[in-house]
């Protein structure tokens, strides 16, 4: 018989609100302050979300086209809707800069794995410079650190190799996802390099305007808290 593509498992996993930015302490590191948003991060976030190269590999696959549009986007790490997911700056700690962003946008990936989704973004003239590497250890340190509580999730069989015990629920460490574009090598590089494996490869209607039509293959990372 054939694995099933999903099975249910437990594991421990942040529930409920997530702390307000008010009550995130800044998380620091050699070359990086990861910090709450606030509303005086607009103009950094627009030239970061302004740079086609940098937007290609996102979901919308296009620059925002004025202040509105990524005012609509920053209002999603602002009160009141910082409690529903875990989103930082990232600024230089030499000299303040913001050069990306990053977290988790969603407690559950949408369906791909059942797992939470970390993402980042960086400006252009940063790739290449290990921040991004930076940026995944010190946040993971963060994530798992949150409040947690045993939940029950549906998720990809083999994002926990396959496991299955009959109709019981195994226990399964938790653990975060990454979706990453097959061609955007520096990201494939940064997740093995933070720990990530992979655990599938896969083809789906390209989501990005201008790319109506096309298919895109995505590889799937998982990381265990033990990892």
């Amino acid at each position: 018989m054939a694995e099933p593509s999903k099975i249910t498992i437990k594991t421990r996993l942040p529930v409920g609100l997530l702390p307000p930015n008010l009550e995130r302490a800044q998380i620091k590191t050699e070359r990086l302050v990861i910090r709450p948003y606030t509303q005086g991060d607009l103009a950094g976030m627009h030239v970061l979300r302004t740079q086609p190269e940098v937007m290609h590999f996102t979901m919308r696959g296009c620059i925002d086209q004025n202040l509105a549009e990524t005012q609509e986007r920053l209002d999603w790490y602002l009160p009141p809707r910082d409690l529903e997911s875990y989103n930082w700056a990232i600024c230089l700690a030499e000299t303040g800069e913001q050069v990306g962003m990053g977290g988790v946008n969603r407690l559950k990936a949408n369906g791909q794995s059942g797992w939470p989704e970390v993402g980042y973004m960086f400006k252009r003239e940063h790739w290449g410079k290990g921040y991004a590497t930076e940026f995944l250890r010190a946040f993971l340190d963060a994530w798992w650190a949150l409040e947690r509580s045993e939940v029950e999730l549906e998720v990809d069989a083999r994002s926990v190799d396959g496991i299955v015990d009959g109709a019981q629920a195994v226990a399964i460490p938790d653990r975060v996802t990454a979706i990453v574009d097959a061609n955007n090598r520096g990201s494939l590089r940064v997740m093995e390099k933070a720990g990530f494996r992979q655990y599938k490869q896969f083809v789906e209607a390209d989501s990005r305007m201008g790319y109506e039509g096309k298919d895109i293959t995505l590889v799937g990372f998982i990381r265990s808290k033990e990892t």
